[in-house]
């Protein structure tokens, strides 16, 4: 009689590791420390908009970037918050000014 040989299972394999997490952005970081963080950026209709992070609605909008920097500069002081301007012009179009 033959006998019959029993192959070892195969263990089931490891669920792959989620990709690694990007640092986390300092304006994110403050805002989980209860801190508010205010965004200016240029509109597509060319007015400037003050936002909270992550929010959807403008808190108020302006014609001029000056403007918009000066009232989201005291907001911030006054709230305890951090002020992020992002660029209008150039191949940074959007994204967070360095200053």
């Amino acid at each position: 009689m033959a006998k019959e040989v029993k192959k070892a299972a195969k263990p089931a394999a490891k669920p792959a590791k989620p990709a690694a997490k990007p640092a986390a952005k300092p304006a994110a970081k403050e805002a989980k420390e209860g801190k508010k963080v205010y965004h200016v950026a240029k509109r597509e209709d060319g007015m400037w908009q003050v936002k909270f992070a992550g929010g959807e609605k403008a808190i108020k909008l302006f014609k001029t970037k000056a403007e918009a920097e000066a009232y989201s500069k005291k907001m911030a002081e006054n709230q305890g918050g951090a002020l992020l301007m992002h660029n209008s012009k150039g191949k940074n179009k959007g994204k967070i000014a360095k200053k």
